[in-house]
């Protein structure tokens, strides 16, 4: 059986998020700075009169920061917890998965708690990302008492 993922782009390297986690995909607004919040929030947007905060990504993997653009996208997803955003360079396409080309974080990366694989390519490596997982619970009460002063 295959599963789906979304393949996005941060500095030129792929990522990916189970499909099934995935709301929507919009270019980019405004995002509002929110005080108190964990170092892994970027901000809220509202969406459709619900808070949405955003997940910092760049920082989460340890990438170079960079100004966010009018030409980025928002990644709108569900953890088990809240609806949250992903700030991503682009996102480029759907793919399906077999099981047999997924190779396990564990036996990887180990210590890299919200990876949970990777797609293996002819032309690469695409890194599958846990969402439930990406914030501690130490952020998400953080994130609980700044989104109720909001």
């Amino acid at each position: 059986m295959a599963n789906q993922y979304i393949v996005f782009i941060l500095d030129e390297q792929r990522y990916a998020l189970h499909l099934s986690a995935v709301d929507r995909v919009v270019r980019m607004v405004h995002i509002t700075p929110l005080s108190r919040a964990p170092e892994s929030v970027l901000g809220v947007v509202n969406l459709r009169g619900r808070v949405i905060p955003i997940i910092n990504i760049r920082q989460r993997f340890h990438l170079p920061k960079r100004e966010i653009t009018l030409t980025d996208r928002l990644i709108f997803a569900r953890t088990q917890r809240r609806p949250v955003a992903l700030v991503a360079d682009a996102v480029k396409e759907v793919i399906e998965c077999t099981e047999q080309s997924l190779i396990s974080a564990e036996n990887i990366l180990p210590e890299m708690r919200y990876l949970e694989g990777v797609i293996k390519f002819e032309d690469g490596l695409i890194l599958i990302h846990n969402l439930d997982k990406f914030l501690s619970l130490e952020e998400e009460r953080s994130l609980d008492l700044a989104l109720e002063i909001t």
